[in-house]
């Protein structure tokens, strides 16, 4: 589990491919080496990897994860090369404060970046998602203004959003800016999404209770629930039930 708060930004020093995947080897990362070992996990750019490999001396520190091809169809780290910052996050340990939402390093898709319009110090960015398909369904229904989007491991609360045109939008304050890769990036790049997990709960509860899969007395709570919200409606229109 993560916060989306980015702790630091390493850098793409080796890419090795094979038909498998790829193992990526990132560098000046020894801020965040000092307590990890081989086996745990780190969010880069918003996707959980494990450590492969590590050394926190060498070349600014470095360590080294492995890509399934599913990893590198479904996020941006497949077009990662060589010079490339990657945003860093570090397991969430039991004791920190928790500052940013929850967030699983569970990409679900990617986005394009359409628009930066400056604000001040701050910057906003538009994106627009990928259209759904049958193994990828829309990420629209969880995207609403002022909820939480995670892009690029980056906890953001988000803006606006446009159902009929598929974008939504965030914003940069400057402190935000100079501590993640996002605002570095150029119109057409792609974005690592995971968009909040709480909302795809609620969403699978009700859609359970409503088409009568999930439990007798759930289903019941919902069709008793739904039925007085209609009923007041219909009052408040001087309509009889």
């Amino acid at each position: 589990m993560f916060t989306g708060l980015i702790e630091h930004l390493g850098t793409v020093s080796a890419i090795e491919l094979d038909s498998g995947g790829c193992t990526l080897t990132i560098s000046d990362a020894s801020p965040i080496l000092g307590d990890c070992h081989i086996g745990d996990s780190i969010a880069v750019n918003g996707a959980c990897l494990t450590v492969t490999k590590l050394n926190a001396l060498e070349q600014g520190g470095w360590f080294q994860v492995w890509l399934a091809n599913e990893t590198l169809e479904r996020t941006d780290l497949g077009e990662r090369i060589v010079g490339d910052q990657l945003n860093l996050e570090r397991a969430m340990a039991p004791h920190v404060r928790f500052g940013g939402h929850f967030v699983q390093g569970h990409v679900d898709d990617t986005a394009t970046l359409i628009s930066i319009t400056p604000d001040g110090d701050s910057l906003r960015l538009l994106f627009h998602l990928n259209e759904a398909t049958p193994t990828r369904p829309s990420l629209l229904p969880y995207l609403i203004p002022k909820g939480y989007v995670t892009i690029d491991g980056t906890s953001l609360t988000l803006t606006e959003v446009d159902d009929e045109k598929r974008t939504f939008g965030i914003m940069l304050i400057q402190h935000t800016q100079e501590k993640i890769t996002l605002s570095k990036k150029k119109i057409g790049a792609k974005v690592n999404i995971e968009v909040d997990m709480v909302g795809k709960y609620v969403e699978k509860s009700v859609s359970a209770a409503l088409s009568g899969s999930g439990s007798g007395e759930a289903h019941a709570h919902w069709k008793e629930l739904i039925e007085r919200v209609v009923e007041e409606v219909l009052a408040k229109k001087g309509i009889p039930a």
